[in-house]
């Protein structure tokens, strides 16, 4: 029994294939809950938002509400993705089709796309930033979803909610590839699996609400979800690096995910992983903003650093009450105060990375979701929206609980047979420190 049971092991950790490799990341009861939470989520926003906020609400209210009731009678993935089509599509189009002015974030999108190819850079001069919707708070990577308009596409083509929303999903499913078992090119039931969790990840109230509405955050959050996905595989970084670069070149909400995930990469796969990562995501920050900070190095500062920070001359009307928007309104005292606060968080993280470094990919995603709260909170001039990262980054951690730690480990998936071998090989390897001294174990 014994040589069996060793032979057993041997095979399974190089060449069994899970029997239940399509298993379920969120089971039925579990997911039919979350919708009847989303859908009070929605009620609250119709009861106490407006415009397209409310117009959202609406559409989600009822949406959430029959798929709760749906799921437990349905045999297929198409509960979400129909959601995701009532709760997203629905209020998109509507939006789309109203025509009228961009909101606040597009048309800053739109106008730094025309000054990038007119003039090279995506900032107005100094002199021209007259008002708070003359700034551009974003990185000149976030002018490609407005370059469609800029080369003369009109309706839908040429709107860069529409490629907002696009990169967003293709993200999102990317990101969801990469964590099903097989190749999703080679397998119907991980296809089926990727584009259920791609469209349950786009109805959640967190990703919809941004989505429908059309904010900047949603592909920078499904960019880093993407990077966290790829990385996983020690073979894809560089695949993981470009991804979060790019989103590091969008926004700069997303940098903090890059000493996290070097840190973490340290621990796993040793210093030269962790340089070659950091040099890659770093790279693809530069090239995008080098050339506008020498073409404008003055705009650039005031647009992305000052503005950001509430040191500007105009300040953008938007409010929370988060500590560090209050502390910073209440004065030139209370904004330094609340400016060393944001100093202290980003000092604690760093400290926490340093001593007691994340290990592994789930411990690195905590962190970072951790991280990005306290400074979000925290710092001047920050907004509720803000918040739809680290929720993301939880949400991802909940959605891919199973998979994430089985694609990230080489040791082989348990297939319902508990046999005793396969079980300790599976304990030695999850915890080698304590394989030396069995006396802690027994402890």
């Amino acid at each position: 029994m014994g040589g069996n049971a060793e032979a057993f092991s041997l095979a399974g950790s190089r060449f069994l294939k899970p029997t239940r490799a399509h298993a379920r990341w969120l089971d039925v009861r579990h997911e039919m809950a979350a919708y009847w939470a989303f859908a009070a989520y929605a009620f609250a926003v119709a009861l106490l938002a407006s415009g397209q906020d409310a117009l959202w609400a609406a559409w989600a209210v009822p949406a959430y509400a029959v798929a709760a009731v749906m799921l437990p009678r349905a045999r297929t993935g198409g509960v979400a993705l129909l959601t995701a089509m009532f709760a997203v599509a629905a209020p998109l189009l509507l939006l789309l089709a109203e025509g009228g002015e961009l909101a606040a974030g597009m048309a800053v999108i739109e106008r730094s796309a025309e000054l990038l190819v007119r003039d090279g850079t995506p900032y107005l001069p100094s002199m021209k930033l007259s008002s708070w919707l003359a700034y551009n708070p974003y990185l000149p990577a976030m002018a490609l979803f407005g370059l469609p308009s800029a080369a003369g596409l009109q309706g839908a083509p040429g709107d860069p909610r529409v490629w907002l929303v696009l990169v967003t999903v293709a993200a999102l499913g990317g990101a969801f590839c990469t964590l099903v078992p097989h190749p999703v090119h080679e397998c119907a039931d991980c296809r089926r699996d990727a584009l259920r969790y791609t469209a349950f990840a786009a109805a959640c109230p967190v990703m919809a609400l941004n989505l429908a509405v059309t904010t900047t955050d949603p592909p920078v959050l499904a960019l880093m979800l993407l990077a966290l996905g790829l990385i996983a595989r020690p073979e894809r970084w560089a695949a993981s690096a470009a991804a979060l670069g790019l989103a590091c070149a969008m926004k700069p909400t997303a940098w903090l995910a890059i000493p996290v995930i070097a840190v973490m990469l340290r621990s796993r796969d040793g210093t030269g992983a962790a340089v070659r990562y950091t040099a890659t995501s770093v790279a693809f920050v530069v090239a995008a903003t080098v050339p506008a900070l020498i073409a404008s190095p003055v705009a650039t500062i005031q647009n992305t650093v000052l503005f950001p920070l509430g040191l500007t001359r105009h300040l953008t009307p938007a409010q929370s009450l988060m500590p560090g928007d209050l502390l910073a309104r209440s004065g030139s005292l209370g904004h330094a105060f609340a400016a060393g606060l944001l100093v202290v968080a980003g000092l604690a993280i760093a400290l926490s990375l340093v001593v007691r470094p994340p290990r592994d990919l789930r411990a690195a995603t905590w962190r970072l979701a951790i991280g990005l709260a306290l400074m979000f909170a925290l710092g001047p001039a920050e907004r509720f929206g803000y918040f739809i990262y680290p929720l993301g980054l939880v949400g991802w951690l909940a959605l891919t609980k199973q998979t994430a730690a089985r694609r990230e480990s080489p040791l082989p998936v348990d297939d319902g047979r508990h046999d005793g071998a396969s079980w300790s090989s599976w304990l030695s390897a999850m915890f080698p420190r304590r394989r030396k001294n069995p006396g802690q174990i027994a402890s």
